[in-house]
């Protein structure tokens, strides 16, 4: 069954003390944690970083003893290869019967899939759920989760998942969670490039780019991105491009998401001609501005007008 579920805060009948073992304590996990803690859950943080661990108390190293104790174990790490190692050195090793596995990281479909083939082989249940909100909804509790594995893993999980955001939606089997994020961020991308090229186009025009911006956000152009990523400095005060381009997404994960996307488009067999164009795109501005906002590259557009895009 397919669902999608309103999530309601937690203000009575907090939960059971379940142990949670927390691994990944970065920009997105630590506010998740803190989360977890604040809604009565028992969590031990993880993370290799000790300079990481010192902001999340009573955190430690990832351990056998830590990941043995617990009853639900998170991975939020940067990459795939990041959370088989941990599943295949840690998880597998010493997680007890019964123990539910939740994965938020974003990572590749076929990797989601592996990871639930294993857990199930030791008759663990394991959802990958990646999510959407950035730092901004991990801090506020207000994530969305898109997320894959099997109705009895979504009801245990959802306690867990509700802690930490408003929205839980269940597309199906192992990595379809996955495969929606990818999914999801490949339009995010796309439109992200359609947005800076409309306006560089303008600026090139010598359009009033506050009224161009207005017009927009008023006609067929809007968009989520447009109001929230105009890359005009002073056009959208909140907007990374109104300071100094600072990450509220950086370029390096957008660029991350977009492969991610490719991948999946190549093993389903979809083509996606502009979903490539746009992770070529952001891939090579990351590798000079990666930890700038993705809509810096906007900056390129405008520095070298006579370079064509392919």
């Amino acid at each position: 069954m397919h669902l999608l579920i309103s999530v309601q805060r937690l203000t009575a009948g907090r939960p059971p003390m379940t142990k949670v073992g927390f691994i990944g304590l970065g920009t997105m996990g630590a506010p998740m944690a803190h989360l977890l803690r604040s809604a009565g859950f028992d969590v031990t943080g993880m993370d290799i970083s000790a300079d990481i661990r010192a902001g999340f108390d009573g955190a430690v190293a990832p351990s056998e003893e830590a990941v043995a104790q617990a009853d639900v174990i998170v991975t939020m790490l940067p990459e795939g290869r990041h959370v088989a190692q941990v599943h295949e050195n840690l998880v597998r090793k010493v997680a007890k019967a019964g123990a539910l596995l939740i994965d938020c990281s974003t990572i590749d479909v076929d990797t989601a899939r592996d990871l639930a083939k294993h857990a199930a082989a030791q008759g663990l249940e394991m959802l990958d759920a990646p999510v959407s909100g950035g730092p901004a909804g991990a801090a506020e509790g207000a994530l969305s989760f898109m997320v894959g594995g099997s109705d009895d893993a979504i009801a245990r999980a959802q306690p867990v998942l509700s802690a930490m955001g408003r929205k839980i939606m269940h597309f199906g089997g192992p990595g379809s969670g996955q495969a929606a994020k990818a999914s999801h961020n490949m339009i995010c991308g796309i439109t992200a490039m359609a947005v800076m090229e409309g306006f560089a186009l303008a600026d090139a025009m010598g359009l009033d780019l506050d009224k161009f911006y207005a017009l927009c956000a008023g006609a067929a152009a809007q968009s989520w991105t447009l109001e929230n990523r105009c890359p005009i400095p002073g056009v959208v005060a909140d907007a990374p491009a109104s300071n100094s381009f600072d990450p509220g997404f950086a370029a390096r994960l957008m660029a991350k998401d977009l492969r991610l996307a490719q991948a999946a488009a190549d093993s389903s067999g979809q083509p996606t001609p502009f979903g490539a164009k746009a992770a070529k795109a952001f891939t090579l501005f990351a590798e000079t501005s990666g930890d700038r906002d993705f809509s810096a590259f906007y900056t390129t557009l405008r520095a070298l007008p006579e370079r064509k895009q392919d």
